[in-house]
C-alpha cells in the first residue's frame, strides 16, 4: 500500500481552494504607521543624508560611499575585538574565536572594498580630489583604533585627533593598554610557558619586538598541540587576523598606486611610499617567525 505524498513539516502545503495564497506578496505588511519600519530600525535617513558629496564630479558617490561601507566594518571589527580581549583578559581562550573568525570575515569585506575603489579611473579621481582639501583615510580614528588593539602603536598616530576629545581619549586609552597580543601572551605565562617579565611588564605603547623566550613558549604550543590545542588555536586566529591585515593594506596600496602613482597622500603622507613602508609593520612577531623555527 502506498503513502501518500506529504509535504515536509517545515514546508507549507498546497493553497486550499478558496483560501488566501500565503506566498503571494499581499500577505506582507503594508502599513507601518503604527510600527518599526526596516528604514526605521536601521535609521536609513539618517545614514543616506550623511552622503554628501562636495562636487559635482559622478565618481565622488563611489568614493564616499566605499569609505562610509569600510567605517561601517571597522566599528564592527573594533567591537569584536574588545569583547574577545575581555574575554582573554579573563583567561578564556576558547570563545575569544568567534569574535575573531567575525573580525575575520568583516576583515575581507573591507579589502574586497578596495576592488570597487579600483574601477575609479585616476581622471575620475582627479575631477573631485583637491575638494576635500587635507581629508585623508590617516585621520580614521576607527582605523587606528583597530591598529592600537592590534598592537600597531604609535603616539604620532593619535594626534590628529586632538581637536577631538571623545576620539582622543579613547585612542590614548587603547594606546597605553594591552594589546590582544599582549594578553595572549599573559595566557602563556598563567599556562607555565614562561614569558619573560619584560615583555609582560613592557610599555605598550611601543610596538612589539620579537623576544626569543616568547618564541620559545610558541615552539613548545606548536609542537605540542594536542597538550596545548587552545593556545594553538588561538594563535592560528591571530595570524588569520594579521594576515588579511596585510592584504588589506597591500590592495589599499594597489589603489592607491594606480589611482593616484607616487603623488604625495591628501593627508600629508608621501602617499604609496607611506603605504609601502607600513607593509612592513609585522604585529605577532613570534607567530610568524615560528613556522621558521619549527
Amino acid at each position: 500500500m502506498s503513502v501518500p505524498d506529504r509535504p515536509a513539516p517545515d514546508r507549507p502545503g498546497p493553497t486550499r481552494p478558496g483560501a488566501p495564497d500565503r506566498d503571494a506578496p499581499e500577505q506582507a505588511y503594508t502599513d507601518f504607521t503604527r510600527s518599526l519600519s526596516y528604514g526605521d530600525y536601521l535609521q536609513l535617513d539618517t545614514l543616506k543624508s550623511a552622503h554628501r558629496p562636495v562636487t559635482d564630479a559622478h565618481d565622488e558617490h563611489l568614493f564616499i560611499a566605499v569609505h562610509h561601507v569600510s567605517e561601517v566594518w571597522l566599528d564592527l571589527i573594533i567591537r569584536e575585538l574588545r569583547a574577545a580581549m575581555s574575554q582573554l583578559a579573563q583567561g578564556i581562550t576558547d570563545a575569544p574565536l568567534k569574535g575573531l573568525t567575525r573580525v575575520v570575515r568583516a576583515q575581507e569585506q573591507l579589502t574586497n572594498a578596495w576592488e570597487v575603489l579600483k574601477t575609479m579611473t585616476p581622471a575620475d579621481y582627479l575631477s573631485f580630489r583637491s575638494a576635500f582639501g587635507q581629508a585623508s583615510g590617516f585621520q580614521s580614528a576607527s582605523y587606528r583604533m583597530v591598529e592600537f588593539l592590534l598592537g600597531n602603536r604609535h603616539a604620532v598616530l593619535a594626534r590628529p585627533h586632538e581637536h577631538r576629545p571623545d576620539l582622543h581619549g579613547p585612542l590614548t586609552d587603547a594606546l597605553h593598554g594591552p594589546s590582544v597580543y599582549d594578553l595572549t601572551l599573559r595566557l602563556l605565562d598563567a599556562r607555565g610557558l614562561n614569558v619573560p617579565a619584560e615583555v609582560l611588564n613592557r610599555d605598550p605603547s611601543q610596538p612589539p619586538q620579537l623576544n626569543e623566550a616568547v618564541l620559545n613558549a610558541w615552539i613548545t604550543v606548536y609542537r605540542q598541540p594536542d597538550t596545548y590545542w587552545d593556545l594553538y588555536e588561538l594563535a592560528e586566529k591571530l595570524l588569520d587576523v594579521e594576515d588579511n591585515f596585510r592584504r588589506w593594506r597591500f590592495n589599499h596600496l594597489t589603489t592607491v598606486e594606480r589611482t593616484i602613482g607616487f603623488k604625495s597622500g591628501s593627508g600629508g603622507t608621501s602617499g604609496a611610499g607611506y603605504l609601502r613602508r607600513a607593509l612592513e609593520t609585522v604585529l605577532f612577531p613570534e607567530l610568524w617567525e615560528v613556522r621558521t623555527r619549527l
